[in-house]
């Protein structure tokens, strides 16, 4: 198998170690991050996501060595205004937070309040090279997603961040549902992330839960289709097809070259996406 990753799969799989249903002890997600980072895959793994009322805890501290330039992405568990006070915890030397997400709503209600909130500490987030906006697809979607794209053309490296999958069968959106918001922010040239429920390639089946998760490689191949200028119609039958065949038709090509719009997704486990990659012959192995 070759050992590099291609160039549109860099950064896809942000290691979401420590959040459910990986749930480990954060030493344990730290000594597995810096393994990551040190192996041939390494290309392929984003920062490890670790919760802001960790870092508000000091937790992080004497687990990193200063010289190694530990890269997290902070998630704000504690609330949009206490984000510049968590940053403040982090270690000054050998900790850099890459990336900020917080929720700007909860599902039905408005977000632009919440995303008023989050511009106002915006000047003191500095340092963090990308703030995420998790917004529910449902209420006031494409208004939010509006005024990011206003937010961004202004110079501030905001973007907006969906949830697709979670504990209850409204959390994972339909084929097109998913579909109009890749296809939205298509329309808007604004990058998004996703998170939850994206734990394998393609689209399938849970039988422990009956959900229908959503295929990373799915939303690759639709993410691809959206930015050559698919409609919606291509974009959700991309996102709803179990065979693999059409996925890698649309994406093989495109290896070479950067990913469009999509920033990537979270997973508690780097490994099986890793090996579900391998089976499909995406990291230039053969496929089983």
């Amino acid at each position: 198998m070759s050992t590099q990753v291609p160039a549109l799969l860099d950064g896809l799989v942000d290691d979401a170690a420590v959040f459910p249903p990986g749930s480990a002890a954060l030493p344990d997600a730290v000594a597995a991050h810096r393994r990551h980072r040190a192996a041939w895959y390494a290309d392929l793994v984003g920062p490890l996501l670790v919760p802001a009322s960790t870092v508000a805890s000091g937790e992080l501290s004497g687990l990193v060595d200063p010289a190694e330039g530990f890269v997290v992405g902070v998630i704000g568990d504690t609330g949009i205004e206490n984000l510049p006070f968590v940053l403040s915890f982090l270690p000054p030397d050998g900790v850099t937070a890459r990336q900020v997400e917080v929720a700007v709503a909860k599902r039905g209600e408005d977000p632009q309040p919440g995303i008023a909130a989050l511009l106002r500490v915006f000047d003191k987030l500095a340092g963090v090279d990308a703030v995420y906006a998790e917004i529910p697809l449902t209420f006031g979607l494409m208004g939010a997603l509006d005024r990011l794209a206003a937010i961004r053309a202004e110079g501030l490296p905001i973007a907006a961040k969906f949830r697709t999958g979670g504990l209850a069968a409204e959390l994972f959106p339909t084929p097109i549902e998913l579909a109009a918001v890749i296809c939205g922010c298509r329309d808007r040239a604004l990058p998004f992330k996703l998170t939850a429920g994206l734990h394998n390639a393609l689209r399938h089946l849970e039988p422990e839960t009956g959900f229908v998760h959503h295929g990373f490689v799915n939303v690759l191949a639709a993410t691809l289709a959206a930015a050559q200028g698919a409609g919606l119609e291509r974009v959700a039958e991309l996102l709803a097809v179990t065979d693999p065949r059409p996925l890698l038709e649309a994406v093989e090509g495109r290896l070479g070259g950067p990913r469009p719009l999509w920033v990537g997704h979270g997973s508690c486990s780097i490994g099986e996406p890793l090996a579900d990659l391998a089976r499909l012959g995406l990291l230039g192995g053969p496929r089983t």
